[in-house]
């Protein structure tokens, strides 16, 4: 597996975070597997509600967050009411979060959470903005990322190491359990108990 970017995709854009965007969902959709199925994952249309990539075969979705940070405590995500909403529905996307070196421009940790343990409690309202700004009103959003237990974050490259296909897959077949579970009351029960026994 190449953890290099391709910088060269998005050289026609002059925003450095569309040139992320770009290049990090490029890399993606080439490098990265379905862990439900093991099938390859296509890159949707630019504005896609809180949904990046899908699988074709199982219909699985897919948000991807890119940081240069590590992510330790706070995410920006979306519109706020937009993700609420969306993680609400059914077929609410698991999450993929990609860091990488910012100097070289390499992957130096990309990991998934399923979407079993994307409850409400984890996302954080963020201040509207203001009457005087270009989209006032607009209320952005947080993912608490201190809230999710590590045991749940399912790593393809950990500190440039790449993780095996079996140990990836052996590990979310260990959180399907939660497929089964309907309410998010329970499921925010269990995180809970997940931070505290990790503490």
């Amino acid at each position: 597996m190449n953890l290099k970017l391709n910088e060269w995709i998005a050289k026609h854009y002059k925003n450095n975070s569309q040139k992320i965007r770009v290049m990090s969902e490029n890399w993606t959709e080439k490098s990265i597997f379905c862990p439900n199925c093991w099938s390859d994952i296509k890159n949707l249309e630019n504005n896609k509600a809180v949904s990046d990539f899908l699988c074709e075969k199982c219909l699985e979705n897919y948000e991807q967050k890119a940081s240069k940070h590590k992510f330790k405590w706070k995410v920006i995500s979306s519109e706020y009411y937009t993700l609420i909403k969306r993680l609400e529905e059914k077929n609410k996307p698991h999450f993929f979060f990609l860091h990488y070196l910012d100097w070289i421009f390499s992957v130096n940790d990309f990991f998934v959470v399923p979407k079993y343990f994307f409850v409400t409690e984890i996302i954080e309202k963020r201040k509207p903005l203001s009457s005087n700004a270009k989209r006032a009103g607009w209320t952005g959003s947080n993912i608490l990322f201190s809230k999710i237990p590590n045991s749940w974050k399912i790593y393809y490259i950990e500190d440039w190491k790449i993780i095996s296909k079996e140990k990836i897959l052996q590990k979310w077949k260990k959180t399907a359990f939660l497929k089964n579970i309907k309410k998010d009351e329970l499921r925010g029960w269990i995180l809970d108990i997940m931070n505290c026994i990790e503490s």
